[in-house]
């Protein structure tokens, strides 16, 4: 899942994808170096964030997603928390709705995501973007994310929305400790339970440079880091700003993975005996 952000504050990348068709340009290029989702976001969700108008959102990701559409038939995805933008984007062309709050800030959404029988993302996040980062604390850290996501997605299906649609998120970086993140991907396994596909957001965040000291835009090798990890604990969709890089290294881990298998890559059969 390829980000873009049409926000002049996101937290790596504000401001990059303002205009309409240098967004969408983006957009194809994240779709060559491998995207099969583009994440369309208006509104930041970095801790401490200023929230937008429902107008402003809209006046940022119709116009991308109207075009976007127009020129490809990737799936996209609508990155927002309000319904009624939800149900725009879906009209304009969007196919997945990524709600940070999993529909507790907008109960609404549900109806829409039912209605268009489209995908649905559910973030576990503790606060709001305003305030998640001030003083979070957990018992333990995954019980916790798990009890959310379950009712969630219960709450989800109660509302006539087929399982089958519905992903998991358990919101790195959204109302976690530095140490909570690590701990959340070292333990991601535990989401399996709730036997649906697991979404994970590690892309260039501030626990990632705690210790390298890079800047957000600097952390690519800590992100790939972070996203391998992910997957061996069972993230099904990746969300990442560099498309290309993280395509190549997951293809690698999927290469360790057939090996030990058994199964022979197709079309690389050479490279293990050179």
């Amino acid at each position: 899942m390829g980000v873009l952000n049409v926000t002049p504050d996101s937290f790596s990348d504000g401001g990059n994808f303002l205009q309409p068709q240098q967004a969408v340009e983006h957009a194809l290029q994240m779709i060559e170096s491998g995207a099969d989702v583009i994440d369309i976001g208006g509104e930041s969700t970095r801790p401490g964030a200023a929230g937008v108008s429902q107008q402003e959102e809209l006046d940022r990701v119709l116009p991308v997603i109207e075009e976007l559409r127009r020129r490809h038939d990737i799936p996209i995805s609508i990155d927002t928390c309000k319904s009624a933008v939800a149900e725009a984007a879906l009209k304009a062309g969007a196919d997945i709705i990524n709600d940070i709050s999993a529909a507790r800030f907008d109960k609404e959404i549900l109806t829409i995501a039912r209605d268009y029988q489209a995908g649905f993302v559910l973030m576990h996040i503790k606060g709001t973007p305003q305030d998640m980062q001030k003083n979070p604390s957990y018992q333990d850290v995954m019980e916790e994310i798990l009890t959310y996501l379950a009712a969630s997605v219960q709450s989800a299906v109660e509302s006539g929305i087929s399982a089958d649609r519905i992903v998991v998120d358990p919101g790195i970086g959204f109302g976690k400790r530095w140490f909570d993140n690590y701990d959340i991907i070292n333990r991601l396994f535990e989401l399996r339970i709730l036997q649906l596909p697991i979404l994970t957001g590690v892309s260039r965040k501030s626990f990632l440079g705690r210790f390298s000291e890079q800047e957000a835009k600097n952390r690519f090798a800590e992100s790939i880091a972070a996203n391998i990890m992910a997957i061996r604990g069972g993230a099904n969709i990746l969300r990442v700003h560099d498309v290309a890089e993280t395509k190549r290294a997951v293809k690698i881990v999927d290469i360790f993975r057939m090996r030990a298998l058994g199964i022979e890559p197709e079309g690389i059969e050479g490279m293990f005996y050179a």
